[in-house]
């Protein structure tokens, strides 16, 4: 069962959630905090994790990200990499302002774009005590040189100068589809697993999506180096998920990654692509090892 919600950031937008109560809890309990990757919202697949969790005696947390979904925030679409981390800490703040909460066993839980967030989070955040980070992006700059077409990076680059320019004069922002109609169209995520999974979509998993996002959500996607921060997490216990055959955030820069991360830390390496890691025998495989690390470090 859970609860619809909503919380502020620190800065006053309020983000759409759900809170699912901790089964057979009877004082306050360990919390799980969750949000979705680039542009996704909770209704994406992420209820089977949480239900997961959320069986073993935890508490979870899942919002939408600002800007995306049901949570407000503006320019619509605009995906900001930097203030997600810092509305991740801000979810954690409100998490333990809750009288059903244990606000000294914290967890966060990540996948894809957020997979790189939660990293950057266990880094920075002590009250983070248990992270898990699914087929998460780990190097911003060479990912994006990996799914742009080579002939696409000068008219890109061209056109974060125009939007930059266009929103100092006062114009709306600059924007582009998440994913095309196909594999020539230009967008975010050019591979036709994306473009698969989000046009594939029932309306009760896609919530309040919008195939478009602003144009400066790549120029930050570039920018982004989560891994970075990686060696940075222990002691904090590291859980980290790939998909085998992953080409959107490639399973071999996120295994280099894993390798300078300090202990304790878990892999687990699923024989799948990036987006069948969320359901079906992956799901299966994946969800209850994930719940087993968190137990582990949380309960």
């Amino acid at each position: 069962m859970k609860t619809d919600i909503s919380f502020n950031t620190e800065d006053g937008v309020a983000l759409a959630a759900w809170f699912f109560a901790a089964k057979g809890a009877t004082g306050p309990a360990p919390t799980v905090i969750m949000s979705h990757g680039f542009s996704a919202t909770k209704e994406m697949h992420l209820q089977g994790f949480a239900e997961t969790f959320q069986t073993a005696g935890m508490n979870v947390l899942v919002y939408d990200n600002r800007n995306l979904g049901d949570s407000a925030g503006e320019p619509r679409g605009e995906i900001d990499p930097e203030q997600q981390i810092r509305d991740y800490r801000d979810a954690i703040t409100y998490a333990q302002s809750r009288d059903d909460v244990d606000g000294e066993r914290i967890g966060i839980w990540g996948s894809s774009y957020s997979g790189g967030h939660v990293l950057v989070v266990a880094a920075k955040d002590r009250r983070v005590k248990c992270v898990i980070s699914q087929v998460p992006l780990v190097q911003g700059l060479d990912n994006a040189r990996r799914l742009v077409r080579s002939d696409h990076w000068l008219g890109l680059r061209a056109g974060f100068v125009a939007d930059r320019q266009g929103r100092m004069r006062g114009e709306a922002p600059l924007t582009l589809p998440v994913v095309g109609n196909g594999p020539e169209d230009p967008c975010a995520l050019p591979t036709d697993d994306s473009r698969e999974f989000f046009t594939s979509l029932p309306p009760e998993n896609l919530g309040s999506w919008k195939n478009e996002i602003t144009l400066r959500s790549m120029e930050m996607f570039t920018e982004y180096e989560p891994a970075d921060y990686i060696s940075r997490i222990g002691p904090t216990p590291l859980m980290m998920v790939v998909g085998r055959y992953d080409h959107l955030t490639p399973a071999d820069m996120t295994l280099a990654a894993y390798e300078r991360a300090l202990e304790p830390k878990k892999l687990l390496i699923l024989d799948c692509h990036h987006f069948e890691a969320y359901t079906g025998e992956m799901f299966r495989i994946s969800a209850p090892a994930q719940c087993a690390w968190f137990v582990e470090h949380l309960m």
